[in-house]
């Protein structure tokens, strides 16, 4: 079992930055293959970010690209979501996410393994 832990969240202005970060409670993410996710109130839970094992390969949704960046510490033991530009409609519950299988994947039943979320609010 993997347990993971989000932190870096708060209120911020839009254009704003925040840096969120994912641990895992006891072991290295080194094996698994993470994502970042967010779910705002009265919406579905919609894919942000994902960060693969082997080359540290990245993809993004539209929504965030050229705006977020996804990383990994070298010790592999932190996954970052840095967040820049940020807009009210950014505004949600971010939650990192690790998956069992090697491969990037951007839909939350794919991984296996959640954190509790942090929440992120921007004010306009």
């Amino acid at each position: 079992q993997v347990q993971l832990v989000e932190s870096g969240g708060g209120l911020v202005q839009a254009g704003g930055s925040l840096r969120l970060s994912c641990a895992a409670s006891g072991r290295t993410l080194s094996r698994y293959p993470m994502g970042w996710f967010r779910q705002a109130p009265g919406k579905e839970r919609e894919f942000v970010a994902a960060i693969g094992v082997i080359d540290g390969s990245t993809i993004y949704a539209d929504s965030v690209k050229g705006r977020f960046n996804i990383s990994r510490d070298n010790a592999k033991t932190t996954v970052y979501l840095q967040m820049n530009s940020l807009k009210p409609g950014d505004t949600a519950i971010y939650y990192c996410a690790a998956r069992r299988v090697y491969g990037l994947a951007s839909t939350p039943r794919l991984y296996d393994y959640w954190g509790q979320g942090t929440q992120v609010t921007v004010s306009s």
